[in-house]
């Protein structure tokens, strides 16, 4: 006797796309790098800046002592 509460098995998933062919072509290879190092050199300095053009504009908490200024 089969159990009437079991539940049917899941379907199999649907097969992988295949992977986007290679560019083999020198001249888009070549086009992907330089694209690549312009994004790359666009970065520069700005990516470590955290605050914009103006600085920290909040004030400074210099009210209160604290363990490590006190």
């Amino acid at each position: 006797m089969s159990n009437p509460f079991k539940s049917p098995d899941p379907p199999d998933p649907p097969p992988a796309p295949p992977p986007p062919p290679e560019p083999k072509d020198p001249q888009v290879e070549e086009a992907r790098r330089e694209r690549l190092t312009r994004q790359r050199r666009a970065r520069g300095r700005s990516s470590t800046q955290l605050t914009g053009g103006e600085g920290d504009t909040s004030e400074a908490n210099v009210g209160r002592k604290t363990l490590l200024g006190g």
